[in-house]
């Protein structure tokens, strides 16, 4: 039950700003694709010049733009933590929560083999992660990001 109240408690209440700076690619009708460079914890030590373990990578965001860019600008991208949560809690929990329930409803309803039914229980994840691609549009429409000048 707790986990259920602390669940509520991350989706409903919280409203803080993921922030990233980056830099404008190029803009075209209002979204401006922005290039970040998301770094680890190990990227930002003063000892990584010494160190193998410190991985920065770069993403390439779409934005939708607060104000006129231009290519060059350097801006700061934008989105709300409470849709960091749910990206998370669509991307990795439902499939898990779907797998667990798969295996659990096999394993109880029929007598197949164990190899049957966590393959089945795989094949529910995959039918998961389709369906995700076949809303990929209006997940797209929920999930914005918005850049506005630094």
């Amino acid at each position: 039950m707790q986990f259920l109240l602390y669940l509520c408690a991350i989706f409903c209440y919280m409203d803080e700003m993921i922030r990233h700076t980056g830099v404008v690619l190029n803009t075209s009708e209002g979204v401006a694709r922005v290039e970040i460079v998301q770094t680890g914890a190990c990227a930002a030590c003063k000892a990584k010049e010494m160190c193998t373990s410190s991985e920065s990578r770069q993403k390439i965001i779409d934005a939708q733009m607060a104000e006129p860019m231009q290519p060059g600008d350097k801006v700061e991208v934008l989105v709300r933590e409470r849709l960091a949560w749910r990206a998370v809690l669509l991307a990795y929990v439902l499939p898990f929560i779907l797998m667990i329930a798969a295996i659990a409803i096999l394993d109880l309803t029929t007598d197949w083999s164990e190899a049957v039914v966590g393959t089945l229980s795989l094949c529910s994840i995959a039918l998961y992660y389709i369906g995700l691609g076949v809303f990929k549009h209006r997940l797209q429409k929920q999930f914005t990001f918005t850049a506005r000048k630094v």
